[in-house]
């Protein structure tokens, strides 16, 4: 039980970090509360986190009700999946900025950033909440949902700890270093991309294979 806790756990966590990519939210953060107090800063920080908790939580116990609802396989969903988060490591590698200009213009107007931009879209984007969705849509016991859960959360103490303790580590990591970061998260995401296609290939395969073997032996 506790195996299998800790390897849900894991698994969320690592499948989440990159494409959430904390270490890259740091200088957007702190250019949308470059005029906030530091007291003010940690409370965006906080709020952050715990609206990207929620947000992937929801995903990840809606997940199975989403599918059933659109009528989406899941092995669609990882291919889908898999072409957003392979969207996502493409501009991570070419340097593109994860916001639009007018979604940047209007959060540098916003006094709380804290759920938008900076949860949805630039933390938890498509990508996350794809792979949250494809976490909790297979059958699966109780243990296995409460090791997501708690590989959510893991996730959002690490966010926390980066954003609240971004200053320093933006000193230390300059600009150069940080793009060179992403590159390197950017090419793990699309190795993650490619894994989720794959997978949702041999997923649809093996749901069609069954019907087509029965289609042939009728018509023999």
């Amino acid at each position: 039980m506790w195996q299998h806790l800790i390897t849900s756990a894991i698994g969320t966590f690592l499948s989440l970090f990159p494409l959430t990519n904390p270490i890259g939210a740091i200088p957007i953060f702190y250019s949308f509360t470059a005029n906030d107090t530091h007291r003010y800063r940690g409370i965006q920080a906080r709020w952050t986190a715990i609206n990207v908790i929620w947000i992937l939580t929801m995903f990840l116990v809606a997940g199975r009700l989403i599918l059933e609802f659109f009528g989406i396989s899941l092995g669609v969903l990882r291919i889908a999946g898999g072409l957003l988060v392979a969207h996502t490591a493409w501009e991570m590698v070419a340097v593109r900025q994860r916001l639009s200009q007018s979604e940047g213009e209007a959060a540098q107007d916003k006094e709380d950033v804290s759920l938008t931009p900076m949860a949805i879209p630039m933390v938890a984007g498509p990508g996350a909440i794809g792979v949250a969705i494809g976490k909790g849509a297979p059958p699966a016991d109780l243990v296995h949902y409460l090791g997501c859960f708690l590989g959510i959360i893991l996730l959002g103490i690490s966010l926390y700890l980066f954003l609240s303790l971004g200053e320093p580590l933006l000193q230390i990591l300059k600009k150069n270093t940080l793009g060179a970061l992403n590159r390197v998260l950017g090419f793990f995401i699309l190795a993650i991309a490619v894994q989720l296609i794959v997978d949702g290939v041999f997923a649809i395969l093996k749901e069609a294979l069954p019907n087509l073997t029965i289609s042939l032996i009728s018509q023999i």
